[in-house]
């Protein structure tokens, strides 16, 4: 199928009562968690989408449409592209619509999959982008939304967690944490170098982790400006590293 592209202005800035049972479990996570340091909290929280961000007003619009966001690259600082997929409608059916939107910059119509299509979105990075990117945490795909909702996995230590709930509930008083539990770290994370911790950051933002992969080696070495073997290498370090702590037995609970 050939690509459509869908193209509207330029990219402008946009602005940016959870159960009460799953709150408790929090905090009483947080009372009985001695070190918290050396711990992951790994959640799965439901929020309402902001009106000022295209996935808010679009999923109001239509209720019964269901979106997937399924990786995400950086075009500039301010500014991504991501790949969703779009439930309803013959393939392109919701290019000109979104293009529409003021945080919208470019809608590329690529290929139908099931009951739904394929876009290629580029936008205006919401507010949580920022905050991850200070975290230095990756945003965790694929992302479901749905009515104006948003199923936003967080895996983190405890205070970046806390920092990331803040900046939920500052756009969702009701935001709600429907799964918690707690991992040991160092049974989720390998030791990474701040260097190797960042370029595993950058390659997975760029989508080179992504399936299907959302970049090539040759393409994320030129963005990154390196040699594409150097590269290569790095990554190839960073996933053995990986590999050796997916296979670790894991930690007994404290």
């Amino acid at each position: 199928m050939p690509n459509r592209s869908v193209n509207s202005r330029a990219v402008t800035p946009s602005g940016r009562g959870g159960e009460r049972s799953n709150d408790q479990r929090f905090e009483d996570l947080r009372a009985s968690e001695a070190t918290p340091a050396a711990r992951l909290i790994l959640a799965t929280v439901r929020v309402r989408i902001p009106k000022t961000l295209w996935t808010g007003r679009f999923t109001l619009a239509h209720p019964h449409a269901r979106i997937e966001v399924l990786n995400r690259g950086e075009v500039t600082p301010d500014v991504s592209v991501s790949d969703y997929w779009i439930s309803g409608g013959p393939p392109g059916a919701w290019a000109k619509e979104i293009s529409k939107f003021a945080d919208v910059a470019k809608v590329d119509s690529l290929t139908q999959v099931g009951e739904g299509c394929l876009y290629r979105i580029t936008y205006q990075n919401p507010p949580i982008i920022y905050l991850y990117r200070r975290l230095r945490l990756p945003v965790h795909f694929p992302l479901r939304i749905q009515g104006g909702m948003l199923d936003w996995e967080v895996v983190a230590r405890d205070e970046e967690f806390h920092r990331v709930m803040k900046h939920l509930r500052e756009a969702d008083t009701r935001a709600q944490v429907i799964s918690i539990r707690r991992r040991p770290l160092r049974s989720h994370l390998p030791v990474l170098s701040d260097s190797q911790h960042q370029l595993l950051t950058q390659a997975m933002a760029a989508g080179y982790f992504a399936v299907p992969r959302g970049i090539t080696l040759t393409a994320l070495a030129r963005k990154l400006n390196r040699s594409k073997s150097g590269l290569s290498e790095s990554i190839a370090l960073i996933e053995k590293k990986l590999f050796e702590s997916a296979l670790r037995p894991p930690m007994a609970p404290v």
